[in-house]
């Protein structure tokens, strides 16, 4: 059975789309969730879809309003939670699984990645969701036009949302180097030049 292109080139970003979904909802299930819902709404929509246009922005719009949509469902409905199946070792089995393995190639870098990763997903994650998601659109190499097709916004808001984004990300970061000494060593190799 012949391959559909267009379905071959939309699981080409199926990546990028699940980096996005987890930053945006912060757990691999509802990520999971809303890339499934992106693509089963691509597939159904397709033929809104203009052939030879940017089929990333279009994915990335979909999973957006997506996001949006059950992000303002989900505010209005109360959270709940059932405990019923929960046995005592899931939390210990929960852990042990998210260490990082023996046989992993390079331990070494997967632990720095850990400790940069946690900084910085911990300061992404800090931000207001209409930065994050303008944020994490620009990081994904979509340009400032791309961004505000994809949000319906116009680009002065896309770079102004940017602007704010990156400054409140870079002074949640230098807190954190300053924490740690990073930021007082540096200062005081700059005034030694």
């Amino acid at each position: 059975m012949a391959q559909d292109p267009f379905e071959t080139e939309a699981l080409g970003y199926i990546d990028a789309l699940y980096r996005t979904a987890l930053r945006m909802t912060r757990s691999e299930a509802d990520a999971e969730d809303l890339v499934q819902e992106t693509y089963i709404r691509a597939l159904r929509f397709r033929q809104q879809f203009t052939p030879g246009t940017n089929l990333k922005a279009w994915l990335f719009r979909i999973l957006t309003n997506t996001f949006i949509n059950s992000y303002r469902k989900r505010s209005r409905a109360p959270e709940t939670t059932e405990l019923d199946d929960v046995d005592e070792f899931s939390l210990y089995r929960r852990m042990s699984s998210n260490g990082t393995s023996a046989s992993s190639a390079d331990p070494e870098r997967e632990f720095l990645d850990g400790i940069v990763s946690t900084e910085v997903t911990d300061a992404l994650e800090a931000l207001p969701e209409k930065f994050r998601t303008t944020v994490l659109l620009d990081v994904e190499g979509f340009s400032y036009k791309e961004i505000a097709e994809t949000l319906a916004i116009p680009i002065g808001t896309v770079m102004s949302r940017l602007h704010r984004g990156r400054k409140f990300l870079q002074q949640r970061l230098y807190e954190v180097a300053k924490e740690r000494g990073i930021a007082a060593v540096r200062t005081s190799t700059e005034r030694a030049k």
